[in-house]
């Protein structure tokens, strides 16, 4: 019988980008938003969805309120190729404790329905989590490693000594690695991390 360790190594894993195809489940809804036909709409897009031209309609605020409220956004967002797969495959690893932390509290007096939608995509999708942190401070959760997509959070989370893994997508190409473009090369990625974690124990 394998013993499992005393500490696990903590995977911090974001959402939206990461596991969530987030620009792609928005992009018909933007559609419908902006009134104008989605292939017209650029799968090109920087953080924040500017090149949407969301302005003339509110803004992005405007176009998130009503997608999660009116749309239920975050219970519809398709996932991302490969990634609740391959977080299947790692949370077999007796090491690896999975810890989703997410900014989705983003609306005020909606926490519950965000909350609910949230639950039900990761239990619909089948992906395994050990904790479900909703914050916007995401190194405070203290993970080993951590998957994320938003520049800002990255250069954050770097800045604090965080090892962190870009996903890749057009809006932080700029940025150095490690990274990957596929969930095939972000769990080789996080396979050899936790092979030297365990080999340092």
């Amino acid at each position: 019988m394998t013993v499992p360790p005393a500490r696990h190594f903590v995977l911090g894993v974001d959402l939206d980008g990461v596991v969530a195809d987030f620009a792609r489940g928005l992009k018909p809804i933007a559609a419908e938003w902006l009134g104008v036909a989605e292939d017209t709409l650029t799968d090109e897009i920087s953080y924040g969805f500017s090149e949407w031209g969301l302005e003339a309609v509110g803004g992005y605020d405007a176009l998130h309120r009503f997608a999660v409220k009116e749309r239920e956004l975050f219970a519809r967002l398709p996932p991302i190729a490969g990634a609740p797969a391959a977080l299947r495959r790692l949370d077999t690893l007796p090491e690896i404790r999975i810890r989703i932390i997410t900014h989705r509290l983003y609306i005020r007096w909606f926490h519950k329905e965000a909350i609910r939608q949230t639950t039900d995509w990761l239990e619909r999708h089948g992906i395994p989590y050990w904790d479900l942190c909703f914050m916007r401070d995401k190194a405070a959760v203290g993970a080993d490693l951590y998957l994320e997509d938003s520049p800002d959070n990255i250069r954050a989370l770097r800045a604090g000594g965080h090892e962190t893994i870009v996903v890749r997508n057009s809006t932080n190409q700029d940025l150095p690695g490690p990274g990957a473009a596929s969930w095939d090369e972000i769990e080789a990625l996080i396979r050899e991390r936790v092979a030297r974690w365990r080999d340092a124990l």
